[in-house]
C-alpha cells in the first residue's frame, strides 16, 4: 500500500487581474481535448522521453515539481500513474483521501521495467522525479510520456489563436514550454482559454 505523507494544501497564487478580463474561452477542439488520461504503454513513452525505465525506484536524487493545467478557468487532471506501469503485479495501489487511487510502493522489484524516473503517485499534479543521477527532467519529457502534445503554440489539441500561458512560480513564462526545469519544488502552470482567478505561485503541501 502506499504511505500517504501529505494532502493537498492551499494553493497560493497571484491574480490575474484586467490581463485576464475579456479573454475568450478556448473551444473545444476537433482532437486532443480534454481529459487526458494516463497513457497505457507507459514504458515505450518513457522511452520516447529519451528516459529509462527501472524495475524500482531510486531515491539518490528525488525531486518534486507541482504542474497546474486549466481549461478556461477550471483545473484539468494531471493522472496517477503517468510513467508507471500500473498493471505490474509488483506495483501496489491504494485509496487516497479524495477516493482516488494512488500507486507506487514498488517492493519487491517489478520483474521487468515498470517505472519512468519522471512519474506521477496520484492525480495531485506533482511530479516526481527519482534517479540516481542527479539530472532534473523537464516538462516536454512529461508530456512526451504523457502522451500530449506541448509546444509554443499548442497544449494538447488546444492551439492558438486560443490563448495559452504559461507561469512558473506565478512569472509568465515565454520560452519553450517543453524546456522548463522540473527543479525541486518549482511550481508550474499552464493556462488555456479563459485564466482561473488566481495563477498559482507557490508549491503546494502535497507529498504522493
Amino acid at each position: 500500500m502506499i504511505v500517504i505523507l501529505a494532502a493537498v494544501g492551499c494553493l497560493a497564487g497571484s491574480a490575474v487581474g484586467a490581463r485576464g478580463a475579456g479573454v475568450k474561452p478556448a473551444p473545444r477542439p476537433a482532437s486532443g481535448a480534454v481529459p487526458w488520461p494516463a497513457p497505457k504503454h507507459p514504458m515505450q513513452l518513457a522511452r520516447e522521453a529519451g528516459l529509462a525505465p527501472e524495475r524500482f525506484e531510486h531515491l539518490a536524487y528525488h525531486v518534486h515539481s507541482h504542474l497546474d493545467v486549466f481549461l478556461n478557468g477550471k483545473h484539468v487532471t494531471v493522472p496517477a500513474g503517468i510513467g508507471i506501469d500500473i498493471h505490474d503485479p509488483a506495483v501496489h495501489h491504494g485509496e487516497l483521501p479524495d477516493g482516488s487511487i494512488g500507486y507506487g510502493g514498488i517492493d519487491p522489484p517489478c520483474k521487468q521495467v515498470c517505472i519512468s524516473p519522471l512519474h506521477t503517485h496520484a492525480d495531485y499534479g506533482l511530479l516526481h522525479t527519482e534517479t540516481s543521477k542527479p539530472r532534473p527532467n523537464t516538462l516536454g519529457e512529461f508530456f512526451t510520456e504523457w502522451g500530449v502534445r506541448l509546444d509554443r503554440n499548442c497544449v494538447g489539441g488546444y492551439c492558438k489563436p486560443d490563448n495559452i500561458e504559461f507561469y512558473v512560480n506565478g512569472q509568465p513564462f515565454t520560452g519553450d514550454p517543453g524546456k522548463i526545469l522540473l527543479a525541486n519544488h518549482t511550481e508550474i502552470a499552464i493556462v488555456i482559454g479563459t485564466p482561473p482567478k488566481k495563477i498559482p505561485k507557490v508549491f503546494p503541501n502535497v507529498l504522493i
